[in-house]
């Protein structure tokens, strides 16, 4: 029987490690860590390789967590299996761990692989009441800087669940952005190109804002807001500004960049003397067929007043869909009903009352009125002889805001979106309306 033994591992036995690798990837489809991780591994964690003379036959890597190991890398030459290496390079690994406090060793097999003997006979149990999950970091360490120095963020990936009603809106954006966005290699086998910039347009208070944030979300893609108003300040101007932030937005690979009020750098050109934001606009319209080119990108540009949008800035070939969001239906508005009411008296306060008296109104009108309602609630409190230093005062028989709080205060709140406007909306929808 040829001899082998056990070291750890050096920087020589990369060529080797590499070789074993090779046998490894052919038998398994998606290897449990990659290539690179391993490697790093072998330089930083604990490695063990078993030689013949100098030969390498077999490598361990695990890597410590805590009181726990894993194995990221187990391989033996498959010429010299079932002739006990496996099981010493396991012993030499657990001797090493043992001594930094480690109490259990733990190993992800890929379905492929066979031969596993080896495994029970050191000792391991096969947990066949676990199943592996796995789940890809969207965003490069590399770009997490240039994200903060663009002012951008990773959103929470509640925000699209979020979203209470508005199913119409949900349903068409889910269909037209997310899918092909985030299926882009089924989207081009039928002929589907992928949106790469869009317009949202409806009355102040809407929720353009939170649908623009909740398409991040979803999609798991960084969230840049672009602000005319901040690059405006810089000497380089406006214009120079603008084109440097999508410049430097180009480095990320996945990017869900939201401009708010863009009718303010967009607006309408010509006239004598020419319009200050003229120059701004002009750049702006060639920033978007550049922006355009590369995958993984969505703009979206809010907008409150479209009509005052530059013709050429609407056109086919800069945005793809031209998309209404008008105020919250009923779902929405119980959903956001339910988001200010106090949670002490949410689940025995008829919300249905307050649904229909707010037909009409935004999310904006919505909290004002909650938070009116609240406010004459806790005062009425206070003055039934609660003492205002009290911590934590008992509020009796008095919980919260009562129905009739909420309906008086609905009462005295005006609409933001007075009739004429909502007409308007309507008319633009016939007219502009791009789904």
């Amino acid at each position: 029987m040829t001899n082998w033994r056990i070291r750890d591992f050096q920087p020589s036995d990369l060529d080797g490690f590499l070789r074993l690798w090779e046998q490894y990837i052919a038998q398994v489809d998606i290897p449990v860590y990659a290539l690179n991780e391993v490697i790093a591994s072998t330089r930083a964690d604990t490695a063990v390789v078993a030689v013949i003379g100098e030969e390498v036959v077999g490598v361990t890597v695990a890597r410590a967590a805590h009181d726990q190991a894993w194995i990221v890398f187990f391989a033996v030459d498959a010429k010299l299996q079932r002739r006990g290496i496996s099981r010493a390079m396991l012993a030499a690994i657990e001797q090493r761990l043992a001594s930094t406090g480690i109490s259990q060793m733990s190993i992800l097999v890929p379905d492929e692989i066979e031969n596993i003997v080896s495994l029970s006979r050191a000792g391991f149990a096969d947990q066949r009441h676990l199943r592996y999950f796995e789940r890809t970091i969207p965003i490069r360490q590399e770009e997490i800087l240039l994200l903060r120095e663009l002012g951008g963020r990773m959103l929470g990936r509640d925000r699209w669940d979020a979203i209470g009603g508005m199913t119409t809106e949900k349903d068409l954006l889910e269909r037209r952005l997310i899918l092909p966005l985030a299926n882009p290699s089924t989207a081009e086998q039928f002929g589907v190109v992928p949106p790469r910039a869009i317009v949202l347009f409806g009355p102040p208070g809407t929720g353009k804002t939170t649908f623009a944030k909740a398409v991040a979300s979803r999609l798991e893609w960084p969230f840049v807001e672009v602000f005319p108003s901040r690059l405006a300040a810089s000497p380089k101007g406006l214009a120079g500004e603008l084109r440097e932030a999508f410049e430097r937005i180009d480095d990320l690979d996945h990017a869900v960049v939201f401009i708010d009020e863009v009718e303010e750098i967009a607006s309408r050109r010509g006239g004598e003397p020419p319009s200050p934001t003229q120059a701004v606009t002009n750049e702006l319209l060639k920033v978007i067929p550049n922006f355009r080119e590369k995958p993984g990108r969505l703009l979206i540009c809010a907008t409150n007043f479209i009509r005052a949008l530059d013709p050429a800035f609407l056109r086919h070939g800069r945005f793809d869909y031209v998309i209404p969001i008008g105020l919250p239906d009923e779902g929405a508005r119980h959903a956001i009903w339910q988001m200010f009411i106090p949670p002490t008296i949410r689940e025995n306060l008829d919300i249905e009352p307050l649904v229909q008296a707010t037909d009409g109104f935004s999310p904006a009108d919505i909290e004002y009125a909650a938070r009116s309602a609240s406010q004459v609630a806790f005062e009425r409190a206070l003055a039934n002889g609660h003492s205002a230093e009290d911590p934590a005062p008992t509020i009796g028989t008095t919980e919260g805001p009562s129905v009739d709080d909420y309906l008086s205060a609905i009462s005295q709140t005006r609409a933001t979106v007075s009739a004429e406007v909502a007409r308007e909306f309507e008319e633009d929808i016939e007219a502009l309306a791009r789904i």
